[in-house]
């Protein structure tokens, strides 16, 4: 989340994120980093304290495009295409260490999560000179600057298993390891984290924030509590805090599925966090995206000329997509999978569906007039990714420009209570049958009556597919291991994580001796 201002504001937050962008590929090995955007500053400017919080939203926010590809391509959900051999060995549980994407995941990562650690340690040393007002500020930062960082951690040891957890910005602390913790030791530190940062963080949805439009809040921090205890399987924990976040009354599904992922569902009520990016409302000059052309199909006819095409990298599975048809999906299905010919094509072959049978939206042509017209690397695409050309601001063409990318929405917050009470949790705010429904109606879908795991897992497939990899991470968890091997796969547990890049086994020889 960067903060988007139209005042001369915006051209110092800039200028911090000029300093903030340092090439990555060494940051763990730069002790200096972690001073060398404070030395000139003067800490007693306590206003100028949100300027650090801000550098930490930058570092989170500016992932390349290779990161995201590393969490999410993996599962019955979606295949990696394309030329990039590494992600697509990956996909299909061949890990190799010596694979770009696995080894620039960790170092940018880890060296954003040093930024962060800068950021509150930058913070603390504003509020040694602030007033009552400007400490409880600070404290807020830190909380908000927390939440962030782990973030990242919950993602780095959902890929990798056992991770290092950095406690401050001193890189001398990794210089003598001899331990690495445990996923689950990352997971409760996750946890702990947010029970320290919830008190400290505002109480309203991300989008009713005015000072940073989209921020984290206490909903934020919840959300990541849920979803560390429900990789840790304490589902009570998870019924706890989602049910916090459905008792605040303040969230409520997106009314339209389909642009829930484009320009009119950014920051909507549903939007619990997302990473922001902005063309600034302009047609050229200074913009902040994201790189969607991974996700995009490598040839297409667009709406408006000239808009770029993707790269073909990430295509939803043809399990998927007969899943949902044979569910008798309309809205989900349109809105995760952007269908070309090629791609019905090989539907009609392999399912029982004919031209006849499928429903028309199953087209090359979207409902916004853009046409996929791949028949290399990917057959589908990723809709869940896709800006329609006429969303697009004039000027811009890039695919995907002004996208934001929904990292956590309440949908999620409402599968994941239903499925901790099916575990044996307990909690009044709603039951499991309504928190299924609420999802399932603005799907189109008929409710359903005594939902069982079975469904709740379906449905959660349906809802979440293309997203961050949450699929995959559901099926490891639960041990439905036959689920994830289709299409010439077989997965094992002994496949739950991605390997250790070389260099991080270089840097620190310890990985190299662990069996997670």
């Amino acid at each position: 989340m960067t903060r988007y201002i139209k005042t001369n504001r915006l051209s110092v937050i800039l200028a911090l994120i000029g300093v903030l962008l340092i090439g990555c590929s060494d940051q763990l090995d730069q002790p200096e980093l972690n001073n060398n955007f404070a030395g000139g500053t003067d800490f007693s400017k306590t206003d100028n304290m949100v300027f650090s919080l801000i550098g930490v939203y930058q570092a989170v926010t500016a992932r390349g495009w290779e990161q995201p590809l590393v969490v999410s391509t993996r599962g019955d959900d979606v295949n990696a295409a394309g030329d990039q051999q590494g992600l697509k060995n990956q996909d299909r549980y061949v890990y190799d260490n010596s694979f770009f994407g696995s080894r620039t995941l960790w170092e940018t990562y880890y060296g954003d999560i040093i930024r962060a650690h800068t950021g509150m340690e930058q913070i603390e040393r504003y509020m040694e000179f602030a007033d009552a007002d400007g400490i409880a500020k600070g404290k807020q930062y830190i909380a908000e600057a927390k939440v962030l960082r782990a973030i990242l951690l919950f993602q780095l040891s959902q890929v990798y298993g056992a991770v290092f957890i950095p406690e401050s910005s001193d890189l001398d602390d990794f210089a003598d390891v001899t331990s690495v913790p445990t996923k689950d030791e990352v997971m409760q530190h996750i946890s702990a984290q947010m029970d320290e940062a919830i008190p400290f963080l505002v109480d309203m949805r991300p989008n009713e924030r005015t000072d940073l439009p989209g921020g984290v809040t206490k909903y934020t921090g919840l959300m990541i509590k849920a979803v560390a205890n429900q990789e840790l399987k304490n589902y009570q924990a998870v019924a706890d805090a989602a049910g916090q976040i459905i008792s605040s009354g303040k969230f409520s599904l997106y009314n339209d599925f389909y642009e829930l992922f484009k320009t009119p569902g950014k920051l909507s009520d549903e939007s619990l966090f997302e990473f922001q990016y902005s063309d600034f409302g302009t047609g050229e000059g200074e913009r902040v995206g994201h790189l969607y052309a991974p996700y995009g199909p490598n040839s297409w006819t667009p709406t408006v000329p000239g808009a770029s095409s993707g790269w073909g990298f990430f295509e939803p599975s043809m399990k998927y997509v007969a899943f949902m048809l044979d569910r008798g999906e309309t809205e989900r299905l349109e809105t995760s999978v952007f269908f070309s010919q090629k791609g019905i094509d090989s539907l009609i072959a392999t399912t029982p569906y004919t031209a006849a049978t499928l429903p028309a939206f199953v087209s090359p042509t979207t409902r916004d007039g853009d046409k996929n017209t791949s028949d290399v690397r990917s057959i589908f695409s990723s809709g869940k990714h896709y800006l329609p050309t006429n969303q697009l601001i004039p000027g811009r063409t890039d695919y995907g420009s002004n996208k934001n990318y929904i990292v956590f929405r309440y949908a999620e917050t409402l599968l994941i209570y239903a499925e901790a009470l099916l575990q044996g949790a307990s909690n009044s705010v709603m039951t499991a049958d309504q928190a299924v429904n609420l999802v399932r109606g603005r799907a189109g879908m008929p409710p359903l009556s005594g939902v069982t795991l079975d469904q709740v897992v379906d449905e959660k497939y349906a809802e979440l597919a293309m997203e961050w990899g949450k699929r995959f991470f559901d099926m490891v968890r639960l041990g439905r291991y036959e689920e994830l091997s289709y299409e010439g796969r077989t997965f094992t547990a002994n496949k739950t994580f991605v390997t250790y890049h070389q260099d991080q086994i270089d840097e620190f020889p310890i990985l190299g001796e662990i069996s997670n």
